[in-house]
């Protein structure tokens, strides 16, 4: 999302953390993150990215610096209180095992001094929005319930108090690949239709890139090695230590994050129809593009925008679009 010249929603300045043994989790971290966006910290253990997100909602407390959410610093508020009003998802979910799925979403609210009518109709209609019928998930219980399931209650609760802000720690770590894939499609669709502010934590740079507006790298001693966008972060690492981390592969990760560009295209004129795959959007990846390619095993694919055909692309135009993202 596009936060240009917009006042960040959370700003985190100088902020370190520094145990009592001498340890040094998060080194002096500066961190503006847009009001809207959706930005991954990423690391390998230990580096501090879990630590970083704990000290925004102050489950974890920082030792040096200043936390500011939408222009005000967090670091003096109850914390009790400050946390009821952002949304946290983590990993294993954290549902209460001996209350019905409808209740579990409705605690925030209840909390706030919600009536349970109108705390029961929010939750009823955030199931219906992260894809759980009420009328048949309403009533079960935690364990009746799928990984994925779960963690889409985890979502919902987190969102039943309408929080500006949310956090996630590896929220989608504890499911299987294809279920993980289908949580990250839902919940960006949730995010682009919500517009709340997301930091997520996790450890695979794949989802990081598939899913951050722009991705944090850190390094161990709670060092920020880089904050970019993915094309930035895959086309130009910072260092030696960026360049490993996104791994060799980098080239074709960046396929999922290079949209495809008019400029790139050849036109349809004298192009026979029996070269053509299945056509795609023009605001299709150029990963999308290559996949249609292989798969349909085609010298090209045709792109539309909408009704309307405006190109072919070949192989030799998803090379010229891969280099010109190095230069932009």
């Amino acid at each position: 999302m596009d936060v240009t010249g917009s006042q960040p929603m959370i700003r985190l300045t100088g902020v370190g953390k520094t145990y009592d043994d001498g340890t040094v989790a998060v080194r002096e971290l500066d961190l503006d993150i847009g009001r809207g966006e959706l930005v991954c910290l990423v690391g390998p253990s230990g580096c501090g990215k879990s630590t970083t997100l704990k000290m925004i909602n102050r489950l974890i407390e920082p030792t040096t610096g200043a936390i500011e959410i939408d222009g005000v610093d967090v670091t003096g508020q109850d914390p009790v209180k400050l946390r009821r009003g952002i949304g946290y998802v983590i990993q294993q979910v954290g549902l209460f095992p001996h209350q019905k799925i409808v209740t579990n979403v409705m605690t925030v609210p209840l909390l706030y001094g919600e009536s349970r009518a109108k705390a029961r109709a929010r939750a009823e209609e955030l199931m219906e929005l992260v894809g759980l019928d009420p009328a048949t998930y309403a009533d079960r219980y935690p364990h009746q319930l799928s990984g994925g399931q779960r963690q889409r209650v985890g979502v919902a609760r987190a969102l039943a108090a309408d929080p500006p802000v949310l956090l996630m720690d590896e929220p989608f770590g504890a499911v299987d690949p294809v279920v993980r894939g289908h949580l990250q499609a839902e919940f960006l669709r949730l995010q682009r239709e919500l517009g709340k502010t997301v930091v997520l934590v996790t450890h695979d740079i794949d989802e990081a890139v598939r899913m951050g507006d722009r991705v944090a790298i850190f390094a161990q001693g709670g060092r920020l090695a880089q904050y970019a966008t993915p094309a930035d972060l895959l086309g130009r690492p910072a260092d030696d230590f960026v360049a490993d981390f996104v791994g060799s592969t980098r080239g074709l990760r960046r396929l999922a994050v290079t949209p495809i560009d008019r400029a790139h295209l050849e036109p349809l004129d004298g192009v026979r129809t029996g070269d053509l795959g299945a056509a795609i959007d023009l605001d299709s990846t150029l990963e999308h593009a290559l996949a249609v390619l292989l798969s349909e095993d085609k010298a090209m694919v045709a792109v539309k925008q909408g009704a309307q055909f405006v190109g072919v692309l070949t192989p030799n135009g998803i090379h010229r679009a891969l280099r010109a993202s190095l230069t932009e």
